[in-house]
């Protein structure tokens, strides 16, 4: 294994950084994922590489823009100056292309209502819509059937001077952008402008495993789940996307991103009134809410023993805290109707709770009850879920950045990719337990607080560093033992996505050494589900916690 030097960003002084940090991106790409391209697509680098600045500069502009067409007296920017010189070497070599027919719909997002109103005056007229707004105008000229087929924008509008400027690789550095992020969440701009100079990221150590795709079929199928996606989202009937699913891989990744879709997918028809479609696209997904959104669809339709026998299952074996609340209670409404014995009654432990009567105030209500709770030898805290993600962080920071196959793909990364995903913890078992081990052996707070001193400022999903305070971390390790700590933290790892919310808003260092977590409750809020899991579990733990009602005085 060998470390990889972090390629250096390009000076914000530089007016091409842009370029320079676009230039890493793809070298990134080449240098660690050349396998996964086609002979084609290297080309077709190979001639953006060779390319003059201006031009090279140009197509970037472009790709970090919306849409795949653009006006050339839109492409204007100081450091590359007229842009035709460089259009014409882009059009030359592939990269872009002119003349391109574009469907009408595109067109009117191309051009302004004055010129939309240049382009069609003699149509507008005629159809009594010279004073309709451009919306009205855009539905008018969708709907005709003369102007369904697609042209190049010279012939929608021949008066023009402006000319119509198409990428021609735009699935090439979609495919890029995917192989360097691992995702198509974050787009170019974000990366090439601001990502490079504005952040700081660990170190980590690559290998020939280091990438989140193996092979190119895989690269593939993430770009099929993204366009079935966005298919969906654009209005396609969830049926008939459900059926173009492609047949799973063996990647545990893209697996749970189908069974997302799959989720996806069944909330929609569920919404549409497609009760069929949902259940089927349920019963296929591995998604942690599945099987109880497929048991409550179940119920809803009349299926009680099928709706039962699906909660006495899942009870067996839940897939998480949530999924076994929320079976315990479809199993106590439907236990009678199936003929099932009564579900064994467990009382609640009460919740400690106060009231506190605050005047009204536009602040926010966790911070005024922070200030009416705290006191001389009393300091109380807004930490909400920041405070032990934090203290998670900074005790298993080798754990969680630790270079595992697919974790870490590019010098970018404010966390390894499968943070949330199920057996994250699993993977890291050993390396995890090490760095508990220090809660027992007592040498968790040096090793916390140097850890805090220095990856200050380091970028970590875990770590909101504005909320974490040196005195309070050196307050809440010596306040709260470390068995507490120890059992918060097991429950954090167990289920980072589930559990990494809900947290208690305050933590009160009480005068004796002790602390107390409290929620805070404004007037007419209630706790949530994962807040309730919570609290149920610092009793269990014999942890201080309660709530705090707010309500406003008079």
């Amino acid at each position: 294994m060998a470390t990889v030097k972090r390629p250096a960003p390009a000076s914000l002084a530089d007016p091409f950084y842009y370029l320079a940090n676009a230039r890493t991106l793809v070298g990134w790409v080449l240098d660690h994922h050349g396998d996964l391209l086609l002979d084609g697509e290297k080309a077709q680098l190979a001639a953006w590489l060779g390319a003059g600045r201006e031009a090279r500069a140009l197509l970037v502009r472009m790709v970090m823009r919306k849409g795949e067409h653009f006006r050339l007296s839109r492409l204007r920017y100081p450091e590359i100056g007229d842009p035709s010189p460089a259009g014409v070497e882009l059009v030359s070599l592939g990269l872009v292309q002119e003349g391109a027919p574009i469907p009408v719909e595109e067109l009117t997002d191309l051009l302004t209502l004055t010129e939309l109103d240049a382009c069609f005056a003699e149509a507008f007229a005629g159809a009594g819509l010279v004073r309709a707004t451009k919306g009205m105008k855009r539905d008018w000229l969708c709907a005709r059937p003369e102007y369904a087929r697609s042209r190049p924008f010279a012939d929608w509008w021949p008066a023009s001077q402006d000319r119509l400027l198409s990428l021609a690789c735009m699935p090439l550095f979609e495919r890029l952008r995917l192989m360097f992020f691992g995702n198509l969440r974050q787009d170019w701009s974000e990366f090439v402008l601001t990502e490079l100079g504005n952040q700081r990221y660990e170190t980590v150590v690559f290998t020939p495993e280091s990438r989140a795709f193996r092979n190119r079929a895989e690269v593939d199928q993430y770009l099929a789940l993204h366009r079935l996606r966005a298919r969906l989202e654009q209005g396609e009937a969830p049926a008939t996307l459900l059926d173009a699913l492609p047949a799973r891989l063996d990647n545990d990744w893209l697996a749970g991103r189908q069974d997302k879709l799959l989720f996806t997918l069944a909330r929609a028809a569920e919404r549409a009134g497609e009760e069929d479609c949902a259940e089927r696209a349920y019963r296929q997904s591995r998604h942690p809410e599945a099987r109880l959104r497929l048991a409550r669809g179940l119920e809803r339709r009349g299926r009680h023993e099928e709706a039962f026998s699906l909660a006495r299952q899942g009870l067996a074996a839940p897939r998480d805290e949530a999924e076994r609340q929320g079976l315990q209670r479809l199993y106590r409404r439907l236990y009678k109707k199936a003929g099932a014995p009564a579900p064994v009654s467990v009382t609640e432990a009460a919740i400690p709770t106060r009231t506190l009567a605050l005047p009204p105030s536009g602040e926010r209500v966790e911070r005024l009850a922070a200030e009416a709770l705290a006191g001389p030898d009393a300091p109380v805290y807004y930490v909400e879920n920041h405070l032990f993600n934090g203290l998670l962080a900074l005790l298993c920071w080798e754990a969680i950045y630790a270079p595992l196959p697919g974790a870490f793909f590019h010098p970018f990364h404010a966390g390894p990719a499968d943070l949330y995903r199920p057996g994250f913890a699993e993977r890291r078992r050993t390396l995890l337990d090490d760095c508990l081990a220090r809660l027992e052996n007592g040498s968790y707070h040096a090793a916390i607080m140097a850890r805090y001193r220095q990856k200050r400022g380091i970028s970590c999903p875990l770590l909101a560093w504005p909320a974490l305070s040196e005195p309070l971390l050196e307050r809440a390790l010596s306040c709260i033992p470390p068995a507490h700590l120890g059992a918060i933290l097991t429950r954090l790892l167990s289920d980072l996505r589930g559990h990494g919310s809900g947290l208690p808003d305050l933590i009160r260092f009480l005068p004796d050494g002790g602390y107390e977590l409290i929620e805070v409750k404004g007037p007419g809020d209630r706790l949530q589900d994962n807040q309730r899991r919570w609290l149920a579990f610092f009793h269990q733990q014999d942890i201080a916690a309660s709530v705090c009602q707010v309500r406003w005085s008079p």
